[in-house]
């Protein structure tokens, strides 16, 4: 299934139906009186946040979204039938912005999760409500109001307790399919992942988190270079940020040093609070650099960073580190703030 993060939908809700103006007309009942009934209540147009639901392609490809209007009020006392709501499932993690005003109107951060979009029409009175002492035949009657109409902007952020960041190539494919039940696409060229993928990662039958990798960052992502940064909303769930760096590229002129500051510049670039984040740095593809020269090259690289963050060595591809990496990942989430409160700030690089 393809993977979309972003749609524009217009969401209709349905008209009340019109009050009845009539009279009861019977064999010797003379001057039976107003017996007109009410308009249905018009239907809403309802959001409902769904687990089995993991991207915003329907959205897509149907944007318009219209509830059922309600039925009008009849003669004998008989009122019109409200309209059917119309019920759009969508990932839990979608945010709903209102496109006119920029405001947001949900967050559909929980499963089952429920939020009303656009709100039906209330129905128009039958003449039996204005009958009194003095109007014994009223011919009055009201219209159904006509529902809510809006434009609206939906935005995927997933869910995950922890993010892989870094350069294309870096092998942030490759570590998510080593430690979790993910399996995205892993090549030896720039931009394989081209959207975010989640994976499970298990330590035992009974303690477990949700990683996510999102497509490779390079400098001047903020100006749309590359793929740009717009995956990095993807992140903002998150509570740790895994920044992968590939300590023995392979490309001539590239510099571990250079790629880190160029992807914290972008973090700051991209604002929202995600250069605040807890991120450790995991120094990918050991296995590439000679064992007796391997804590040498650490050292060198921690050196010329000047960072206080948390390093980690690990080879990917061959598993070397990656179990430990896991555990200490477990054990700060098990003592780091749950999602949505407030977050311990750490010094960027």
């Amino acid at each position: 299934m393809k993977f979309v993060d972003e749609a524009r939908i217009e969401v209709i809700a349905g008209r009340g139906g019109d009050g009845c103006a009539s009279f009861r007309r019977e064999k010797f009942v003379p001057k039976g009186g107003p017996d007109g009934g009410d308009g249905g209540r018009g239907g809403d147009v309802i959001a409902v946040a769904d687990r089995n639901v993991n991207t915003l392609v329907e959205y897509r490809y149907a944007r318009r979204h219209r509830a059922q209007n309600g039925a009008p009020g009849r003669g004998s006392d008989r009122y019109g039938a409200a309209g059917a709501d119309v019920v759009l499932r969508m990932p839990v993690g979608t945010m709903i912005y209102d496109e006119e005003t920029g405001a947001l109107l949900a967050d559909l951060a929980r499963d089952g999760q429920r939020v009303v979009l656009a709100r039906g029409g209330a129905g128009g009175l039958g003449n039996l409500h204005f009958k009194s002492s003095t109007n014994r035949a009223p011919r009055q009657r009201t219209l159904g109001e006509p529902g809510e109409h809006r434009w609206l902007k939906l935005e995927l952020k997933v869910l995950a307790d922890v993010g892989l960041l870094g350069m294309p190539n870096a092998g942030k494919s490759t570590l998510i399919a080593a430690v979790s039940n993910a399996r995205p696409k892993v090549a030896a060229y720039p931009f394989t992942t081209l959207h975010p993928h989640l994976g499970v990662v298990r330590l035992d039958a009974e303690n477990s988190f949700v990683i996510a990798d999102i497509p490779g960052l390079i400098e001047g992502a903020a100006e749309g270079a590359g793929l740009g940064h717009r995956f990095l909303r993807h992140l903002a769930r998150t509570r740790l940020l895994l920044h992968v760096v590939d300590i023995a590229p392979l490309e001539a002129g590239r510099d571990p040093v250079a790629d880190v500051r160029a992807i914290v510049a972008e973090l700051k670039k991209y604002g929202g609070g995600l250069e605040r984040k807890p991120r450790w740095l995991v120094l990918n593809k050991i296995d590439l650099i000679a064992p007796q020269e391997r804590a040498a090259a650490i050292v060198r690289l921690r050196r010329r960073l000047r960072t206080r963050l948390p390093v980690f060595a690990v080879s990917a591809a061959t598993g070397e580190g990656c179990r430990e990496l896991m555990g200490a990942v477990f054990r700060f989430l098990n003592q780091a703030p749950k999602r949505g409160a407030a977050r311990t700030a750490v010094a960027a690089t």
